[in-house]
């Protein structure tokens, strides 16, 4: 009896001190884990998987085509004009880059903060990261005009006796969205290894065998491989975590430090973070609500997991529309007549429906979330995610082309309406994303099945993790 009333305590004792509960089932085992995500992998796509791949790879050759005639050509194809010289792709290239910041935050900040929930999304989120700066670096690279000489850019030796001009925000990013690139794809690829030795070991063919234990780089599994693993993963979270909020900064400098009224402001660094944040989220939960209903992941991403995504949604949300009010405000009581012809312009002028649909998806529709039945509603959800993308790029366009338009000088003015080949570049650039994500999800797993193991509420079953803290209880 006394036996049994001491293992009671230890247990009490052991439980208050476990982190709390993850949105996941108590009944998840370690072979149901690997078995449900590696799955899709070991069997051929079904047509689903190839009619979404036809669609994107469409729309991806749509692009290319754009690009091909624009090195032909040159950048007339586009509407750009004289005052506004860039329009949709500037405006194409900050929607990307916000797009990918989610990724670094819930893998790099979230892991930091050991919010354990993030286990279940981290891994596609880190695979858009990837792919949605990959996409944002075509439209600075093709929109300099001469693509020949970008090589201009990098700061090395060279015969010309030719210098970048440092203190022009367009060079910080290129050392900041080359930097974030990198310890991105070095994060995600750290996280990979365990999983791709995971493959490697059920692997049947010899050839499957060498090129999964290549990616893993040997992984065996040892105490060793799992000290440098979590020390390497820990550094690149702490490099990464300042990127999310210095990329975008550096980003908004762009226009922030211009004298264009609409764009010199100081508001728009945290402005433009809080927006990346809020665009990449509704990317990732749209992605999500697609891929554990296609590959039938509901019980390891579950609807708490969607929850937790939509009360952040609604937070940057909120951040965003404060952020809209704080312009007008400055606009008016800054008595600065440019930036309030600029505000009224934009309320009320040639492109007033681009601001009132920027408006609406951005600050009004994520507020539905304030709804415990709309943060469990998955047809809820996946609207409310496409209308704040669809708002977030029409934000982006109100930004640059509403400043443009209307400059200084009267005698200039001049409307933008883009051509065929604008909206063909853009067709190229979602297809040239959803493309390479669905190759992702076809050769890697879409969740970290390392991380989401050790997040189990029992791991390996009900007992070894209890007799072990029994254990430790009873020597200390």
């Amino acid at each position: 009896m006394s036996e049994q009333i001491l293992t009671a305590l230890s247990r009490a004792e052991i439980e208050a001190q476990l982190p709390p509960e993850t949105p996941l089932s108590d009944d998840l085992r370690l072979g149901q884990v690997t078995e449900d995500i590696i799955k899709p992998l070991e069997r051929f796509p079904n047509w689903l998987w190839w009619i979404a791949f036809g669609i994107s790879a469409g729309m991806t050759s749509i692009g290319a085509a754009t690009l091909t005639w624009l090195l032909m050509s040159g950048q007339g194809i586009f509407g750009l004009q004289i005052p506004v010289g860039w329009a949709f792709d500037i405006t194409n290239f900050v929607f990307w880059i916000g797009i990918g910041h989610a990724g670094t935050l819930i893998s790099a900040i979230l892991y930091l903060l050991r919010q354990r929930w993030r286990t279940a999304i981290n891994r596609s989120a880190e695979a858009m990261t990837i792919f949605a700066v990959m996409t944002a670096g075509i439209f600075p690279a093709f929109h300099v005009g001469r693509q020949w000489l970008d090589f201009w850019l990098f700061p090395y030796p060279n015969h010309r006796l030719l210098w970048i001009n440092f203190r022009s925000p367009l060079v910080w990013d290129v050392f900041a969205v080359s930097t974030y690139f990198t310890i991105s794809l070095l994060f995600w690829y750290t996280g990979l290894m365990p999983d791709f030795a995971t493959i490697r070991d059920r692997a049947k063919s010899v050839l499957r065998k060498k090129i999964f234990n290549a990616l893993s780089f040997g992984w065996t599994g040892s105490v060793r491989d799992w000290n440098h693993y979590e020390k390497a993963y820990l550094l690149f979270a702490g490099m990464a975590t300042a990127l999310v909020l210095s990329v975008h900064t550096v980003v908004s400098y762009d226009f922030a430090t211009s004298v264009v009224p609409g764009w010199h402001t100081t508001i728009f660094p945290p402005y433009f973070v809080a927006g990346a944040i809020f665009s990449g989220f509704a990317m990732v939960l749209t992605l999500l609500i697609i891929m554990r209903k296609a590959f039938k992941l509901e019980h390891l991403i579950t609807m708490r997991h969607l929850e937790l995504m939509c009360m952040i949604i609604t937070v940057t949300g909120l951040m965003v529309g404060f952020s809209y009010m704080t312009e007008w405000f400055m606009s008016w009581y800054s008595g600065n007549q440019f930036e309030r012809f600029v505000t009224l312009n934009r309320m009320f002028g040639h492109y007033a429906w681009a601001f009132w649909i920027m408006f609406s998806c951005n600050a009004i529709v994520p507020q539905i979330f304030f709804f415990k039945k709309a943060r469990s509603t998955l047809w809820i959800m996946f609207i409310v995610s496409i209308l704040v993308n669809v708002g977030m790029w029409f934000e982006r366009f109100n930004i640059i082309v509403t400043s443009l338009y209307n400059d200084y000088l009267p005698s200039i003015w001049h409307v933008f309406k883009p051509t065929m080949f604008d909206f063909g570049w853009m067709i190229g650039a979602f297809g040239l994303f959803f493309t390479l994500f669905l190759l992702f999800v076809r050769v890697a797993p879409v969740i970290s099945m390392a991380e989401m193991k050790a997040t189990l509420p029992n791991p390996v079953g009900h007992k070894p993790r209890m007799v072990r803290s029994e254990k430790a209880v009873h020597h200390g």
